[in-house]
């Protein structure tokens, strides 16, 4: 019986996040307030308080599903992961609960990396595009058939994939895969294209900031997004971060990993229950649940 602890990505944030926990625990109260110190902006008042329009911001976005993943694996009944993985920005949070990070670095280095992706969207205006019930293979097809930038960017579960590109590109591409047979092409409410070529400056800011970062060998394995392999060595684990922005991120390869290597239950640690629904549609055995 292995338990993995998986932390979402952007996308989970919702008014209200994290109120329970800043009313009932002193360890999550004193990361809020951390949080709004270290990034000199009100976060608490806006994750509890603001509106949707204000909470989808990227540079609020990121580190309020940040905060409030950290927060609930800090007050957690019993947490002792086997392993954990995080979905993209989810990440980070899975480095901190893990140990890897400490919490200080670890949101400062999620406000850059959100600021650097908002500036690398408005320099370069860029979208993504989920792609509903296609092989894998078709729609990695389909995209180097495209003359724009349009590659494979999420890999959430079997018959769904994300892509990022171009505006152009994935315009072309979401009528191309219907052609092809896809079930839905949706273009994606995002900031721009994540995980593609275009996050490249955004790479370039954030490696900067991870090289001067202290990583600490963890408590557990973390699977990582870039190659869905455990990883304990920071130096390794150091790279793979920032090869993240613009390389897809391997959720579905991650989770079966992690199945291969013993996890029989994945705890969901963070706002929703989108990781849960994920694990589910690619290995139905699997046991999954919200952190207690």
């Amino acid at each position: 019986m292995k338990k993995a602890y998986v932390f979402p990505g952007q996308g989970s944030q919702f008014v209200g996040m994290g109120k329970d926990l800043y009313e009932q625990h002193d360890e999550a109260k004193q990361l809020f307030d951390k949080a709004n110190e270290i990034l000199g902006f009100n976060i608490t008042e806006i994750m509890f308080n603001g509106t949707d329009e204000e909470l989808k911001q990227t540079k609020v976005t990121q580190p309020a599903i940040f905060l409030h993943s950290v927060a609930q694996a800090a007050v957690a009944k019993d947490f002792a992961p086997d392993m954990v993985a995080g979905h993209s920005l989810g990440e980070f949070s899975a480095l901190v609960a893990s140990k890897v990070l400490s919490f200080e670095d670890g949101l400062r280095l999620v406000s850059k990396r959100a600021l650097a992706m908002q500036a690398a969207c408005e320099a370069n205006p860029s979208t993504m595009a989920a792609i509903l019930g296609l092989e894998d293979e078709k729609v990695e097809e389909v995209c180097a058939s495209i003359d724009e930038v349009v590659v494979a960017a999420n890999y959430n579960c079997p018959g769904q994939l994300v892509i990022s590109g171009s505006n152009k590109g994935i315009e072309v591409a979401c009528e191309k895969m219907k052609e092809a047979g896809a079930k839905r092409a949706l273009p994606l409410p995002v900031g721009g294209a994540f995980h593609s070529p275009l996050m490249k400056p955004a790479e370039e800011e954030l490696a900067k900031a991870i090289n001067e970062t202290t990583f600490s060998k963890g408590i557990c394995p973390v699977y990582q997004n870039v190659d869905a392999m455990p990883h304990t060595d920071p130096t390794e684990i150091k790279e793979n971060l920032i090869k993240q922005l613009t390389a897809p991120v391997r959720w579905t390869q991650s989770v079966q990993q992690m199945i291969a290597d013993g996890a029989t239950h994945f705890v969901e640690c963070g706002p929703g229950k989108v990781l849960q629904g994920l694990v589910k549609k690619i290995d139905r055995n699997a046991e999954v649940s919200s952190v207690e």
